[in-house]
C-alpha cells in the first residue's frame, strides 16, 4: 500500500512507549514491506508480521490492512525474542 492512513491501537502504542520505538522507526518498517508471516487466512483483513530495525536492534510489527479503505492499523510492536527466533529474527525457531 502506498501512503496509507495509519491507525495505532492503544496497546500497540503502549508497546512503543515501553520498548522505546518511534512512529519514525516504525514507518520505516511498514515502508520497507518486509513481511516474515503472513496472517491473512486468520483474520477478516490482511494482516501480516513485518521486521524492522531501529539502528541494529530489531524490532516486530503485527499490523492489519484494508486495501479498499488504504488504511493500515497497527496491532502490536515487539523486542523479538532471540531464543525464539532465528538470527535475523525472520523466522521462529522449532
Amino acid at each position: 500500500m502506498r501512503n496509507p492512513k495509519l491507525f495505532f491501537r492503544v496497546h500497540a502504542v503502549q508497546r512503543m512507549f515501553e520498548r522505546n520505538i518511534s512512529v519514525n522507526w516504525l514507518l520505516r518498517a511498514i515502508e520497507s514491506g518486509e513481511t516474515i508471516e503472513d496472517y491473512s487466512s486468520e483474520m477478516p483483513d490482511p494482516s501480516r508480521l513485518m521486521l524492522g530495525f531501529q539502528g541494529k536492534r530489531p524490532f516486530h510489527v503485527v499490523c492489519t490492512e484494508n486495501l479498499q479503505t488504504n488504511e493500515t492499523t497497527i496491532i502490536t510492536v515487539y523486542i523479538p525474542d532471540p531464543r525464539r527466533w532465528s538470527k535475523d529474527f525472520k523466522s521462529r525457531r522449532s
